[in-house]
């Protein structure tokens, strides 16, 4: 049975395992290091067994040699690099980059996935263990693959440096890459290449120095910038545009690692404005931008450049610069995005180039098509530059309307990036930007939360007294169907705006009623508070809030800040209820037992918070002053509540039920209407920093100052209460000799001889609680020390 396999075609199930092995069939210079086997024969170029066919057959058995009799239970197949037949129970080698791939791709589940990548490390471990210097290249591009999925290949650092230190480019080029995905400045490993770039960048070889070039450029540490300086600088002076450009984006790292190198590159700039590749072009731009933006020194510097950066940015416009970089027939987009913005930094607060580069946006303006992305790139940086520099106003105007055209774009992020600048815009060319009103107003009923959202804020920004009440309808159009995110928002700006703009009371407090009746919670917490002051202001307006309150109020007690200000004003003003008013097209029958039966609606529902059922309480306790009616409804409601578990509203109803029960006579005064409480403005401001300078002022006047020992015993009356009888000493010599003389405790003239009564002090023992008297008289014969004074105080404490 053996023999009869070992002679037919060899099983090739193992050998498919590892495509390798067949394709080095084709390869001459393996094929030249295989030996012969007895049995196979080299595949025919091309032939149906050529080397790596699945479905040819693989190498086929010569008709007229007879093959050699295999060994019973083994299979032959090529050695993965010897080349010799290897057994079946032989280890099974890593796989290749591109099988892995295939097999992690293919991998169904999270867990096979993992169990995958973890063998596969075990073998690039094994691998780095043995020191292949020939497989190393190989197994670290597999570790980078599953380093970008994710999974740690922190065991690959030392492997990127012996890669690095090569001489062969297959192995620096996977180090390099290897150095810049798996090295930065928290490991000090990264310090070990320095040696290794800075050869590279001297040896002369291109690609070499680019590689180098670009790990420098990507990760270099300050460390490393301040040491390969030297070599990077005579790099930018090289004749090669390729390593120009890859300098020049170096030194642009470096700058931002080391603000100080900027004196480095500076000279080099002016010489590198004049070439005319594109890469070497945009990325001398880049590089003076950075140094304008970090040296001041730099940017007066370079503001002599303005014309030639005006001359290239024109040429592009014209002419164009290159067909290769034309974009959607916009002459290189990016580097005219970079010159604006060039431009930008430059002509900010600087009269003379600002007016060099107004033309020029102005021709950049009008000839640039709004059609394409790229042209709008150019628009966009076009616009951002206008505003920034000191640009006349036909200009900004321009730069307006350019935005404003961007709101009819149908790309959503062409409209966002519109909403955002004329958002920024809006507080120095307010009439500009008034003008795009309506179309900011259909940005309201976008479906992007975040469109809707910019487009709100500019719409808040844009009420003024003039358009409050045509705004406010809009805005409260969107509050009724916005989502909830932006209901808060919403509800908050229509109440900012109203307060500030609100052409009468009445018309205020509709505003604010609508605004409490659609967005519910929503609103702000200080909304409830201003209500209720603009309601109690208004004297003229009390029948008509109270009125519409309660309409509001029969309708829903969901609305708790609603339901709150509802309960206030019927506690206040709920004898106006019964009343007829003549504002009402329709007059309003109410019925005392209506309102009171309301209000424990109010108090009985579950949807109403704590702060709402005092509320609550509190006007039905009013309305027993308001009402003539019976009372004894309204004592049994609030007697019931006397036992709530709320703290707050069980204090209120134990409190009431007293003054039914004890101060029946003081109730009506009690509980008379709530005065007017003055609300702050600028001129409540004005007075109370001139009352806080006048505090301070009278603080600052000189304050006669009392003897030390006077202040003693003042200190020593506190200790037993006031007294009136207690007799300060004279006050001392205010000369400086006897300042010094008491402060020395030095004698001299004695002031005339009398007896200080100490007032009699009564202290407490703390063992038996005895209290004893202590009766003291002193002599102020001579002068009276403040140590003594201390010390005595002391043993009576």
């Amino acid at each position: 049975m053996h023999e009869e396999v070992s002679r037919g075609t060899p099983d090739l199930s193992y050998c498919l395992a590892d495509p390798m092995r067949i394709r080095r069939a084709s390869f001459p210079k393996l094929q030249s290091l295989r030996p012969e086997v007895s049995g196979f024969k080299k595949a025919e170029p091309g032939g149906p067994g050529r080397a790596g066919s699945h479905g040819g057959g693989g190498e086929r058995e010569g008709p007229d040699e007879a093959p050699t009799p295999a060994r019973p239970g083994t299979r032959k197949c090529w050695g993965e690099r010897s080349g010799v037949e290897t057994e079946s129970r032989m280890v099974v080698t890593s796989l290749k980059l591109q099988d892995l791939i295939q097999e992690i791709r293919g991998a169904k589940t999270q867990a096979q996935e993992r169990e995958l990548i973890q063998k596969e490390c075990a073998h690039i471990r094994a691998s780095f263990r043995d020191g292949d210097p020939l497989q190393r290249h190989r197994q670290l591009a597999k570790l980078l693959y599953v380093h970008m999925l994710g999974y740690p290949a922190h065991f690959g650092q030392m492997e990127c440096l012996k890669l690095i230190a090569s001489p062969r480019f297959t192995d620096k080029r996977v180090g390099y890459l290897g150095a810049m995905l798996l090295l930065d400045e928290r490991h000090d490993a990264h310090l070990l290449i320095t040696n290794s770039i800075k050869n590279d960048l001297s040896q002369g070889i291109q690609p070499v120095q680019g590689l180098a070039l670009c790990t420098l450029s990507t990760m270099g540490s300050a460390e490393m910038c301040r040491d390969l300086t030297t070599e990077v600088e005579k790099l930018l002076l090289q004749p090669s545009p390729y390593l120009r450009k890859k300098a020049i984006l170096t030194a642009v790292h470096m700058i931002r690692k080391v603000p100080e190198l900027s004196n480095v590159f500076l000279p080099h700039c002016a010489q590198l404005l004049h070439e005319r590749h594109h890469g070497v072009l945009l990325g001398t731009i880049t590089l003076i931008t950075e140094l304008c933006e970090r040296s001041p020194a730099a940017l007066r510097h370079f503001r002599k450049v303005v014309p030639q950066l005006v001359q290239i940015l024109r040429t592009l416009v014209t002419t164009g610069y290159s067909i290769e970089h034309s974009i959607s027939g916009v002459s290189d987009p990016f580097l005219q995005v970079q010159i604006l913005r060039l431009l930008r930094i430059l002509g900010r607060n600087h009269e003379e180039s600002s007016e060099t580069m107004n033309d020029l946006l102005a021709q950049v303006a009008t000839n640039t098509d709004t059609g394409r992305n790229a042209s709008n790139a150019v628009l966009f940086e076009t616009v951002l530059t206008i505003m920034d520099i000191r640009s006349a106003a036909g200009l900004r105007v321009l730069a307006v309307n350019i935005l404003g055209r961007f709101l009819l774009n149908s790309d959503k992020n062409t409209r966002y990036v519109a909403l955002m600048s004329l958002l920024r815009l809006v507080q120095s060319d307010h009439s500009a930007v008034q003008r795009h009103r309506p179309t900011v107003v259909e940005c309201l009923r976008e479906t992007d939360v975040s469109l809707s959202r910019r487009a709100l804020e500019l719409s808040l920004a844009l009420v003024n007294s003039s358009n409050i009440q045509a705004m406010t309808q809009e805005l409260q159009a969107f509050l009724e169907s916005c989502p909830p995110d932006l209901r808060a928002d919403c509800a908050s700006g229509i109440l900012l705006a109203a307060e500030r703009f609100a052409p009468t009371k009445r018309w205020h407090i509709d505003t604010i009623l609508h605004v409490l009746t659609t967005a519910g919670s929503h609103v702000r917490d200080d909304a409830v508070a201003n209500l209720t002051q603009l309601i109690g202001g208004a004297q003229e307006l009390h029948s008509y809030s109270v009125r519409r309150l309660y309409s509001a109020l029969a309708e829903d007690i969901s609305q708790q800040p609603l339901v709150q200000v509802a309960a206030w004003c019927i506690g206040e003003y709920g004898d106006l209820l019964l009343e007829w008013s003549s504002e009402e097209t329709e007059p309003l029958q109410v019925e005392e037992e209506e309102v009171l039966a309301l209000l424990e609606k109010v108090l009985q529902s579950h949807m109403s918070l704590p702060a709402t059922r005092g509320y609550a309480l509190t006007a039905l306790m009013k309305l027993s002053t308001r009402f003539h009616g019976d009372n004894n409804h309204i004592r049994q409601v609030v007697s019931i509540y006397g036992s709530c578990l709320d703290v707050e509203l069980q204090q209120r109803a134990v409190e009431y039920n007293t003054l039914f029960r004890k101060y029946d006579h003081m109730r009506a005064a009690i509980l008379e209407k709530m005065p007017l409480v003055e609300r702050g403005g600028p001129q409540a401001d004005e007075e109370g920093k001139e009352s806080k300078a006048a505090a301070q002022l009278s603080e600052a006047a000189p304050v006669p100052t009392e003897p030390q020992a006077s202040k003693l015993l003042d200190l020593l009356d506190l200790l037993d209460g006031p007294s009136g009888n207690a007799q300060h000493p004279p006050p001392l010599d205010p000369s400086p000799a006897g300042t010094l003389a008491h402060l020395l405790d030095l004698p001299c003239a004695p002031p005339s001889p009398e007896i200080i009564q100490r007032p009699s002090l009564t202290t407490w023992s703390s063992g038996c609680l005895q209290k004893k008297k202590v009766e003291s008289k002193e002599s102020t014969e001579g002068p009276v020390s403040l140590t003594k004074h201390t010390a005595k105080l002391v043993d009576l404490l």
